[in-house]
């Protein structure tokens, strides 16, 4: 089991907002059934297998340049433990135990 953190930037837009980006890829997650995924305030947590996740981030890339953008900038954090399974719920359990 793998978790990731993804941000896509589209560049070149005219609105300083990304929230239409934003929503698509979000729309695009939704349709899929291979990676568990959370919306956050500064990117989308990922959890499954790793070659999902690194398929799904390769679409979710592409996105902002289906929408007319010239220049996409992708920023993928991936942890993947191969000795215990590990959620993205169990890494927020542990350090909330720590802090009890």
């Amino acid at each position: 089991m793998a978790t990731a953190e993804i941000s896509v930037l589209g560049l070149g837009r005219s609105d300083p907002s990304a929230s239409a980006y934003i929503a698509e890829m979000q729309r695009r997650l939704a349709a899929q059934d291979r990676v568990r995924y959370e919306l956050h305030a500064m990117g989308t947590s990922l959890e499954g297998d790793t070659a999902d996740i690194l398929a799904i981030v390769a679409e979710l890339h592409e996105v902002p340049f289906e929408m007319g953008l010239p220049r996409v900038y992708t920023v993928l954090k991936l942890d993947e433990r191969r000795d215990k399974p590990q959620t993205l719920a169990d890494k927020v359990e542990s350090v909330r135990r720590r802090l009890a």
